[in-house]
């Protein structure tokens, strides 16, 4: 199981027992902000996209959207989502529960710049009912990340 992985991962760094597992489902935006008790746009959502064949991630604030033009100047490529079954297969996370920690070889991480505006930050786990509370410094760290990135939109004031 996913969250197992994501366990032991974060068990190398002292930091499994920061993993929330809920009573309830937490594999949206909304049911993950209503669940933990804060406002949606703190839940770090991670989306699954294809480009050149490859999976990457990237982790947007949790009242973001992806913005077309500014993925394909980013990309040099249209956003492609892979399916749920690709994302589990690509990723090693299913829907809902999909995080940038534990993920397959290959897998590139990217942060939005959207996240930078909160000291802390709800990512999943690797299952629809987890999360784990990190500072920015930390998702930095942990995510394995390879940039910051400017694709998404609606979440200016």
């Amino acid at each position: 199981m996913a969250i197992e992985a994501v366990r032991t991962y974060f068990s190398k760094f002292g930091m499994a027992d920061r993993i929330r597992e809920l009573d309830e489902s937490s594999a949206t935006v909304e049911l993950a902000a209503q669940a933990l008790g804060c406002e949606p746009c703190r839940i770090a959502k991670t989306l699954s996209f294809l480009v050149d064949g490859k999976a990457i991630l990237i982790v947007t604030a949790g009242d973001a959207k992806i913005d077309n033009a500014k993925y394909r100047a980013q990309f040099k490529a249209k956003a492609k989502m892979p399916t749920p079954d690709e994302v589990e297969t690509l990723i090693g996370h299913a829907v809902g529960g999909v995080c940038p920690f534990a993920v397959k070889d290959g897998v590139t991480v990217y942060l939005d710049v959207s996240l930078k505006r909160f000291t802390t930050v709800f990512p999943a786990c690797g299952s629809g009912n987890s999360a784990i509370e990190l500072t920015i410094a930390e998702l930095e760290t942990y995510s394995n990340y390879v940039a910051w990135i400017d694709v998404c939109k609606n979440w200016q004031a």
